[in-house]
């Protein structure tokens, strides 16, 4: 009984410390330059995953809590911008992370700048080209991913740099173009000391949604500790008349929403 005690303090102890360890680490990271790493041990590791929700991405908030996390992409050069959208949720005092694509942000800088400046809003990093995430150049729905860790390495740390000359501070999520990465580089990511953000509710499959379909996913799969993963560069889609419908109900019914900087993220669901 007594040695099982002394184990159990002994642990308690190493966890302790590994999570005080992680929080110096994220403190010590004020610039891009922070987040250079080598890349040689990865140039001979072969992946064997390949999607949106393995270990190492993180899906869900760590709470059992009625709190859901809306996040909302805004993919590339081509794209627009739902006005419409990010004015419901100022006018619903709803917050929301946004991952910006350094194309997009290049488009529309007055916007980013606006967006920025707004505390309803934490703008965060969904990479340089829109590129999945590989080591070694798979493709999903039809788009190239990273063609090596060095590909892949700047297609996360290049629009690091510019969201940190616009605003001087590093953003610490990263979303891959279609979120789908393979092992190596989710470790390469978490290793810079940043974290790969999944989705435990796609809201609107790519922005492809009608808004009775945008309405209808999220009224059945909203659940306590949800990222959610919508998309802001689509105006014509279903997205912002979908939940316009959907959000005032859902608060109705007791959920809040939250920035996913306040929670801790996890990969699995914490309950």
């Amino acid at each position: 009984m007594k040695i099982n005690i002394i184990k159990m303090l002994f642990i308690t102890h190493l966890l302790t410390n590994f999570t005080l360890g992680v929080k110096l680490f994220a403190q010590s990271i004020n610039h891009p330059e922070d987040l250079k790493i080598s890349l040689d041990p990865y140039r001979l590791e072969h992946p064997v995953n390949w999607g949106e929700g393995f270990e190492g991405i993180k899906r869900y908030l760590n709470t059992s809590e009625k709190v859901m996390a809306l996040t909302f992409d805004a993919c590339g050069a081509g794209d627009s911008y739902d006005s419409e959208l990010i004015e419901f949720l100022r006018q619903e005092k709803i917050p929301a992370t946004l991952f910006l694509n350094k194309r997009w942000i290049k488009r529309y800088p007055k916007t980013t700048k606006i967006l920025m400046s707004d505390p309803l809003f934490d703008i965060q990093n969904h990479g340089d080209e829109h590129r999945p995430l590989s080591v070694n150049g798979n493709s999903i729905y039809g788009i190239k991913g990273t063609l090596n860790i060095d590909h892949a390495f700047r297609e996360v740390f290049s629009n690091v740099e510019l969201i940190f000359s616009l605003e001087n501070k590093v953003s610490r999520y990263f979303r891959a173009g279609t979120a789908y990465y393979d092992e190596v580089s989710v470790q390469m990511v978490n290793d810079m000391g940043l974290e790969v953000v999944g989705y435990s509710l796609l809201g609107d499959a790519g922005a492809t949604f009608t808004a009775k379909q945008v309405y209808n996913q999220m009224m059945k799969l909203a659940h306590p500790g949800a990222i959610t993963l919508y998309h802001m560069n689509k105006p014509a889609a279903g997205t912002f008349e979908g939940l316009k419908m959907a959000l005032p109900l859902l608060k109705a019914k007791g959920y809040e929403f939250v920035l996913i900087r306040d929670y801790e993220l996890v990969n699995k669901k914490p309950y």
